[in-house]
């Protein structure tokens, strides 16, 4: 069964959360590419539209925008996403992955498009309570 760390950037209050989603969710998100609008119903925030800006594999390595496929290959990179030179001309071979969710992605990173009426983060303090309680549950 999949499941992904996905970290929600709020623009206006400049926040980020980290919501755990899993399950069939999980599943409805792989195959979404970089920069396509998903429903924040799939973690949880209804009402919300968010939009993928990236995320990274099981072994760390960026995702980018440009590298299309779900494939990771060694890009010889200059100055951008996944290298920064501190030379000028400087070029290197770095393991970049595609642009399109899979199975081996741990990490996807959304930022917010749309807002809703309930701000978010009642609804990801709603879900860590519940979390929290079923945990208390299960000791005794």
């Amino acid at each position: 069964m999949v499941e992904f760390k996905v970290v929600i950037n709020d623009i206006k209050n400049g926040k980020s959360h980290q919501v755990q989603v899993s399950g069939h969710h999980a599943n409805s998100l792989i195959g979404k590419k970089i920069g396509d609008e998903v429903d924040g119903i799939f973690v949880q925030l209804p009402g919300y539209k968010l939009i993928l800006t990236g995320g990274t594999d099981k072994t760390g390595f960026p995702m980018r925008k440009d590298f299309p496929g779900m494939g990771r290959r060694r890009l010889l990179l200059s100055k951008s996403k996944g290298f920064k030179s501190k030379e000028k001309g400087l070029r290197r071979k770095k393991s970049i992955r595609g642009n399109t969710i899979n199975q081996d992605i741990v990490q996807i990173n959304m930022k917010v498009a749309k807002y809703s009426s309930k701000s978010i983060d009642k609804l990801i303090i709603k879900e860590k309570k519940d979390e929290k309680e079923i945990k208390k549950e299960e000791e005794k």
